[in-house]
């Protein structure tokens, strides 16, 4: 788990670094200055962040990654909007892959499921939110897939719903504050939201490994 983590964070940064240098080598940057890139978002009027929350509502339910539609906020919306946006959206697509599991398609889920919803299922009857709270900031389990887990187990969907919302914030503003001073990036630029937000992800990060360290 360790050293697939670790491979996935490597290709991140490739993958962002990969960008940089395109922009940079085409001159692509001339045309995401801040000010213009906020300028745009402002043309669509409300219906921006609404669009922006409802693609992240249906990202957890297709199990498609939701850190790029995080980021992609940050660069949007800057640091705080980036976050509300963020946070609403993930906390809708975790309750939406929820209830589908609850309500519509159960023996879908159970197949897909095998071999761990046992395992949830326990964790749940034994530490209720405190697993939910727990496997959210430990990434113990594939996180896509653990949204449909918890709509098989007995948890109440209240609790799942702000738990899930406090225990998936951190991340949400640690990856949202560093995505937001992209653009300083790309200009050569090293704004306090990069230094903030590389200290967030280095802390939510840890939390694992502290995690693993205790046990």
């Amino acid at each position: 788990m360790d050293r697939q983590r670790l491979f996935k964070l490597f290709i991140f940064i490739a993958i962002l670094a990969a960008i940089v240098t395109a922009v940079k080598v085409f001159g692509f940057d001339r045309y995401l200055e801040k000010d213009r890139l906020q300028s745009w978002i402002n043309n669509f009027g409300s219906a921006g962040p609404i669009a922006y929350v409802i693609l992240f509502s249906i990202t957890p339910s297709l199990f498609l990654p939701g850190l790029p539609v995080t980021v992609a906020g940050g660069i949007a919306f800057g640091p705080f909007w980036g976050t509300v946006y963020a946070s609403i959206g993930s906390t809708i697509g975790a309750c939406l892959a929820f209830l589908i599991a609850r309500y519509f398609a159960r023996s879908q889920i159970e197949n897909l499921l095998t071999g761990r919803l046992q395992a949830i299922d326990e964790g749940v009857k034994k530490n209720g939110w405190l697993f939910v709270a727990t496997t959210r900031l430990i990434p113990l389990f594939p996180f896509n897939l653990l949204n449909y887990a918890f709509g098989l187990t007995k948890i109440r969907f209240k609790t799942y719903a702000i738990t899930s919302w406090i225990c998936m914030l951190p991340a949400t503003i640690a990856y949202t504050v560093f995505s937001s001073s992209l653009l300083d990036i790309l200009h050569g630029r090293v704004s306090k939201e990069l230094i903030i937000g590389v200290a967030l992800i280095v802390i939510v990060s840890s939390i694992p490994v502290i995690y693993k360290m205790r046990r």
